[in-house]
């Protein structure tokens, strides 16, 4: 786990068993900011949502590595949450939204988890640069 004064990241397999160290790692980045406990629950859902699409799908049927990187900028009070693999390019944004209007049995499968993701965070963001996916959400603490 690397400390600096650009933030902080872990490096570990992407792996659904790896979540709860995921989470564990943002809720003390986000507790010594005082984040209001709402804004980490909603960051929180977001990066089990990310953290399980890259579990999945990244390097299906095989495995690699994921980094979490923590920063935050104190004049905006902006937690930025930022993922990279190194699995096959996805970018979960230019998935369409489901509709929300349907009922639930009439929508098509998929899609939820992400719209939510959208629909809670301030920012969200995806490049594929060097090999790699990165995806960043942001959120205003």
């Amino acid at each position: 786990m690397g400390e600096n004064a650009a933030g902080s990241s872990i490096t570990l397999p992407a792996a659904i068993e790896n979540l709860g160290t995921v989470l564990a790692f943002l809720e003390q980045e986000l507790e010594k900011r005082d984040a209001p406990i709402k804004t980490v629950t909603q960051i929180s859902l977001a990066v089990d949502e990310v953290v399980a699409n890259i579990a999945m799908y990244a390097y299906a049927p095989g495995t690699g590595e994921m980094t979490v990187r923590f920063d935050y900028d104190e004049a905006d009070r902006m937690a930025a949450v930022t993922f990279t693999d190194c699995g096959i390019p996805f970018n979960p944004l230019e998935k369409e939204d489901p509709d929300v209007g349907l009922p639930a049995e009439e929508r098509k499968i998929g899609g939820l988890g992400i719209f939510l993701v959208k629909k809670t965070m301030d920012e969200i963001s995806y490049r594929r640069e060097g090999g790699k996916n990165i995806l960043c959400i942001r959120k205003r603490i």
